[in-house]
């Protein structure tokens, strides 16, 4: 089981699988509580949830000392409803520091952007309305 520490951000600068799950439990109106229940591995469903409610809470306030397991990236996957890679990228990134890139908030497009960690937050924001933007431009 994972334990809970000071935010893992501050020694590794990114916080890119905390932000992208928060987002999407908001997106999706998920409660901790909820979201924590639906962690099933589709792998190994008998096993039931993989994160209880407050182990959830402490990764999503970047809270949590080691990266998840590959059974728990799946169940993240499963509870977020988010592409698996999107997960593991995002993993990678906020744990040890790999992969410049930004998800858009629909999670439909993926920025990949060199030294992504200079960036600010406003400089992100604009590079994911030119991301939605253009899958816009896609659809029609």
């Amino acid at each position: 089981m994972m334990t809970a520490k000071e935010p893992v951000a501050d020694e590794v600068g990114r916080s890119d699988l905390s932000d992208l799950l928060k987002n999407r439990m908001t997106e999706l109106g998920l409660s901790y509580r909820t979201a924590a229940d639906a962690t099933i591995d589709p792998r190994n469903p008998d096993a039931g949830p993989l994160y209880k409610r407050g182990t959830l809470e402490n990764l999503l306030k970047d809270r949590i000392a080691s990266a998840p397991s590959e059974a728990q990236c799946r169940a993240l996957h499963a509870a977020f409803q988010l592409p698996l890679t999107a997960i593991q990228r995002a993993v990678a990134a906020q744990y040890q520091g790999y992969i410049a890139e930004h998800w858009n908030g629909s999670e439909r497009a993926r920025v990949l952007i060199a030294r992504i960690d200079e960036m600010d937050d406003e400089s992100l924001e604009r590079l994911t309305k030119l991301a939605d933007i253009a899958l816009d431009d896609k659809s029609k």
